[in-house]
């Protein structure tokens, strides 16, 4: 894939993302995270480009909320 492309693509990820900015509920984030390792096991014990963004994302998301607070 070209690197704008997924330059884009990431851009437009965070920034839906971040406009959510919903705090997530321990059942919610902890399904998540097994979502990410059956995902990783799939990939060969690899994290997937699209976990690595959702990552960033759930950081920023965190980094958002305790800038309110």
């Amino acid at each position: 894939m070209n690197i704008r492309v997924m330059a884009a693509v990431l851009a437009a990820t965070a920034a839906l993302g971040l406009a959510a900015c919903e705090k997530k509920g321990p059942l919610e984030q902890g399904g998540e995270e097994v979502d990410e390792a059956v995902d990783t096991i799939k990939n060969g014990g690899e994290e997937s480009t699209a976990n690595k963004v959702d990552d960033a994302v759930d950081e920023a998301r965190e980094a958002v909320e305790d800038k309110k607070n």
